[in-house]
């Protein structure tokens, strides 16, 4: 039992290096997801289910889809001024 719990922290420890170690955004989003549900995941073998549910929700679904719509609208405002940029 002990060494499934040292495991899965060892988990958590390589998913959170990979987060800040990822270049490109949308693999970083990515391996936060999955750092996420390691995250749940230890919660629940740690016995606290309602907050590994609570990071399952928060961590590993709203969080990185917030970051994706963030960089959409980034995208989207960046093309269109390049738009009206060509029109002027």
């Amino acid at each position: 039992m002990i060494w499934c719990g040292a495991g899965i922290l060892i988990l958590l420890a390589i998913s959170g290096f990979m987060v800040v170690r990822t270049q490109n955004v949308i693999e970083q989003v990515i391996a936060l997801s999955f750092y996420g549900l390691v995250t749940a995941l230890m919660f629940f073998f740690f016995q606290a289910p309602d907050v590994a549910l609570s990071q399952i929700t928060v961590g590993a679904v709203a969080l990185p889809l917030m970051i994706m719509l963030a960089l959409s609208r980034m995208k989207f405002r960046k093309f269109t001024r390049q738009k009206e940029g060509e029109h002027d």
